[in-house]
């Protein structure tokens, strides 16, 4: 494999503004360090997926990494009884399987040493504690600046600019936690914290503890916290799917995905909904409303996956777990709901989420981004912006999409690998920051 980087530095720093998103750098004025393949953002499944396949493709690349290694947000900002939501075979990172010996359900350390190995496997190249604060594209050498520091030091500290003819934005739908603008939020006496800081019920043993957001996390921790013995309360706002995890003891995802390649998308949302009220009874009557369309269209049409029950409805039914309306706003001591009820509580968990945080760094000039930090036109393709750049994992399809962009990229950027167009892609580059 040829060398994924050479360095080339002049002595000397010189400071100018660069626009990228709502960020504001200060750019190095030394020569880049130029790597020859592709810049990686991102070291989740998603930025692993892109380098296996670019490897499987014999194009090198540098994975840039704010984190101390690879996939942080399952290492440590996941809680301990985090499982896999659906089944193995659907969150398999190309080119190496789960072990044999895994359980249909990887917990989250299984699934981290999985993705520990799989960055050995393939020798993967990685830049880890470096944060990004602006990228850019250079329309006269053709190719991507991206502007790095050390993840721990100051503005305008260890400035570091890389440069390449391909730039992945891997860094995710889910990389930086989303807390509401709750009214009273910061009047609570109790802790609040979001569901990335929290690890099990064991430190809630007794308290009453309102867990606001019902997707998959939430309906968790709120299960993970009844088993403690904690008094957890769930907060319910918006119309959502429950669904048995299993079906007759096969993956419900599994066998959706199965009769959408046999049947129409409604027949199947209608055959789910008919067998998730056979098994949990009529959801709507414990403050569950659901949507007007069905499961597997609104996973396709909006990437939002229905509640996989494991247990927590049971809880619900035993009135182990309360289910509470949307919050008007906290007090000192608790909350008051939509339904005029109040209720305290000692602590509040945030289960509401994650966003992306691409407008904070990358110069959109193509205008691929919402200023969500999500692909504006999804119908046109969510893995490819145009001039180098390409995007993995951000098509609202978890660890399966992520594969299939891999795939999508590393084909791409392979088909311009070839000898003859690689010399004349980064040529200029070459000439212009030679290495030592």
């Amino acid at each position: 494999m040829p060398p994924y980087f050479a360095f080339s530095h002049s002595p000397g720093l010189e400071e100018m503004t660069r626009e990228a998103g709502n960020v504001s750098s200060v750019m190095a004025n030394s020569a880049p360090t130029f790597v020859e393949g592709a810049i990686i953002v991102g070291g989740g499944p998603s930025g692993l997926a892109v380098a296996a396949c670019l490897t499987m493709k014999g194009v090198p690349s540098l994975i840039i990494e704010k984190s101390d290694g690879i996939g942080s947000l399952w290492k440590y900002k996941a809680y301990d009884r985090l499982h896999l939501h659906i089944p193995k075979q659907f969150c398999e990172l190309p080119h190496y399987p789960f072990p044999e010996d895994y359980p249909m359900y990887p917990n989250r350390k299984q699934f981290v040493d999985y993705l520990e190995n799989y960055f050995r496997h393939f020798d993967m190249r990685a830049q880890f504690n470096t944060k990004i604060n602006a990228a850019y594209y250079d329309p006269q050498l053709s190719c991507w600046k991206v502007e790095s520091q050390p993840s721990s030091a100051g503005s305008g500290e260890c400035v570091t600019e890389y440069c390449s003819r391909w730039l992945i934005v891997a860094s995710g739908e889910n990389a930086e936690a989303y807390t509401p603008d709750m009214q009273g939020l910061r009047d609570f006496r109790g802790p609040v914290l979001h569901s990335s800081n929290y690890k099990t019920g064991a430190d809630y043993m007794g308290q009453r503890v309102l867990v606001v957001g019902c997707g998959n996390s939430g309906m968790e921790i709120a299960l993970d916290l009844a088993n403690f013995n904690a008094k957890p309360s769930l907060v319910v706002r918006s119309p959502v799917h429950i669904l048995p995890r299993e079906i007759l003891g096969v993956s419900t995802f599994a066998v959706a995905m199965s009769m959408m390649k046999r049947f129409p998308l409604w027949f199947t949302d209608a055959l789910l909904v008919v067998y998730a009220r056979a098994v949990l009874g009529d959801t709507t009557s414990y403050g569950f409303k659901r949507p007007a369309n069905g499961p597997m269209t609104i996973k396709c049409e909006q990437g939002k996956t229905p509640i996989l029950d494991v247990g927590t409805f049971a809880k619900i039914k035993s009135g182990a777990i309360k289910v509470c309306p949307g919050v008007t706003h906290l007090t000192s001591q608790g909350a008051k709901f939509e339904n005029d009820q109040f209720a305290e509580f000692d602590a509040v968990v945030l289960a509401t989420g994650y966003r992306s945080n691409v407008p904070r760094w990358l110069s959109d000039d193509g205008g691929f981004f919402s200023p969500e930090g999500l692909p504006k036109n999804p119908s046109l393709g969510t893995w490819k912006a145009g001039r180098g750049l390409f995007v993995a994992g951000f098509g609202r399809k978890g660890i399966l999409g992520a594969t299939f962009d891999a795939k999508y990229i590393a084909e791409a950027i392979s088909d311009a690998w070839s000898l003859e167009s690689h010399k004349h892609l980064v040529s200029p580059l070459k000439s212009r920051y030679p290495p030592p």
